[in-house]
């Protein structure tokens, strides 16, 4: 199980930080290579963007199931990475071999970074469950 730790590129310079974190599961494991290989480099890409001040990076590749969570200055910084290449262009790729993607957004303590995957994982089921019981997420 590839995990690549909390990496810290930033100190918070505010008490509060924009949070993101995901849960994506690609269809067959036949995916999960390929995934991996683009979950890579969107971390790269991620760690040089304006506004990050941390990420981490989980892969369970036997179970196809991939985990990110990042801190970033404000959602403005998250949005604009998003839509950035290559960023923008792979998870239009991507989308097709996916089986499911949580998105959890939430603001956290600057102290408290990084979150445990244990948080981040109890974060991203909070959403989950809340998109399944018919509520809008709040990005």
């Amino acid at each position: 199980m590839p995990t690549i730790p909390w990496m810290t590129v930033c100190t918070p310079t505010t008490p509060e930080v924009q949070c993101m974190a995901s849960r994506l599961e690609v269809k067959s494991l036949l995916n999960a290579p390929g995934f991996l290989i683009a979950s890579l480099a969107l971390w790269r890409q991620a760690r040089r963007s304006p506004g990050v001040l941390g990420l981490a990076l989980k892969a369970q590749i036997l179970k196809g199931t991939f985990w990110t969570y990042s801190a970033w200055t404000d959602k403005s910084a998250i949005y604009a990475y998003a839509g950035a290449e290559p960023h923008k262009s792979t998870v239009a790729r991507k989308r097709k071999v996916m089986r499911e993607a949580t998105f959890a957004f939430f603001t956290a303590s600057a102290d408290e970074l990084p979150l445990s995957w244990d948080e981040i994982r109890r974060r991203i089921d909070e959403q989950r469950d809340s998109v399944h019981a018919g509520h809008t997420p709040a990005p």
